[in-house]
């Protein structure tokens, strides 16, 4: 079951696609926007995480930061991150240990993460929870948004 809005967003470090660590807590101040996708090159991966790229300056305009985790490696999300032009951060939850604490490993998948929003407000408080139980369907990008106006 995914976390609860309300709940405390559990602290995490993952490595990014440069390796270098990035902490939950250390964006406290900021509404953080966790993505979960199940993996890189997929299309509606693909799809999605370009669109984001082209929506982040009116995301950081609402004081927040987004990455996105799957349970791909480093290597792949470097690879995936050059070859779309993606401009933000993607964590490598090989392991689906993050994931896990979120509550969104894919319950028929076991392998992957479901398709997933958390918005966590600058408290550290889970704001928002989007599951997508259907994998191929996108996630509802315009519900994000609005939640981060509301919480700007």
């Amino acid at each position: 079951m995914a976390i609860e809005v309300g709940a405390d967003a559990p602290d995490f470090t993952l490595d990014t696609q440069d390796k270098a660590k990035w902490t939950l807590s250390e964006h406290r101040g900021k509404n953080v926007v966790l993505l979960w996708y199940p993996l890189d090159w997929s299309p509606t991966c693909t799809t999605e995480n370009c669109s984001l790229s082209g929506d982040l300056g009116a995301i950081e305009a609402n004081n927040a930061v987004i990455v996105g985790i799957s349970r791909d490696s480093v290597w792949s999300h470097k690879a995936w991150k050059e070859a779309n032009n993606i401009s933000y951060d993607l964590l490598a939850d090989p392991a689906l240990d993050v994931t896990k604490q979120y509550g969104l490993q894919h319950p028929k998948v076991s392998f992957i993460s479901h398709r997933a929003t958390v918005i966590v407000n600058k408290e550290g408080k889970v704001a928002f929870v989007q599951v997508q139980e259907k994998t191929p369907e996108a996630r509802d990008l315009d519900a994000v948004k609005a939640k981060l106006k509301e919480l700007a």
